[in-house]
């Protein structure tokens, strides 16, 4: 994969990482503080029975991409097929200029909490580049009632005109607060006058 150094996540100014704790630490941590154990609640810990993989060491597990379109059938990849990835950056997306669209995400959380889970992007056309960094915040393990989580990111408009047709590349990352990144990968779309 190239070089992509310039793809790293912005911090939040203020905002310090707290020390990492276990599950169990967590939900013996301060239980008279009604504040704390909504918080724990909103991370589902202690609300059912976990799926983690002990012989999968991963904290987050990325299972499929999709994108939305008004009017057309989402487009879903599974990314737990094999070769996938790789399939992302050879056959590019078409969206058609003007279009409205959303990226989402399903994604499966093991042994941990997920702490300040981030959505990185860098799209680029020739020498021009544009970034963006969506929060999509933390996550307690995924669980038999909820086996997955998803994520549903801004609507954009694709750009329109005869100057914004044409092919472009991108790289995408998942990363969380403890900068381990989740999934890079590089893919492509193609903006078109129609589809």
């Amino acid at each position: 994969m190239a070089d992509h150094d310039d793809l790293h996540a912005e911090p939040t100014e203020g905002f310090k990482v707290g020390e990492k704790k276990t599950i169990d630490e967590y939900q013996q941590l301060d239980q008279n503080d009604e504040s704390l154990r909504k918080w724990k609640e909103s991370l589902g810990l202690g609300s059912g029975k976990t799926i983690s993989d002990p012989s999968d060491p991963r904290k987050c597990i990325i299972l499929s991409l999709g994108l939305e379109v008004e009017g057309r059938p989402d487009i879903i990849i599974d990314l737990r097929s094999p070769g996938a990835v790789e399939t992302l950056k050879s056959q590019p997306f078409t969206i058609k200029e003007g279009a409205q669209f959303r990226m989402k995400v399903q994604f499966k959380v093991q042994h941990e909490i997920l702490a300040g889970l981030k959505y990185l992007q860098k799209v680029s056309r020739g020498p021009v580049s544009n970034k963006l960094q969506e929060m999509m915040g933390s996550y307690g393990p995924s669980t038999e009632e909820k086996p997955f989580y998803e994520k549903k990111f801004e609507p954009e408009t694709a750009p329109s005109g005869m100057l914004a047709r044409g092919h472009y590349k991108a790289v995408s990352k998942f990363v969380d607060d403890d900068n381990q990144t989740h999934l890079q990968f590089e893919w492509s779309f193609d903006i078109k006058k129609d589809w």
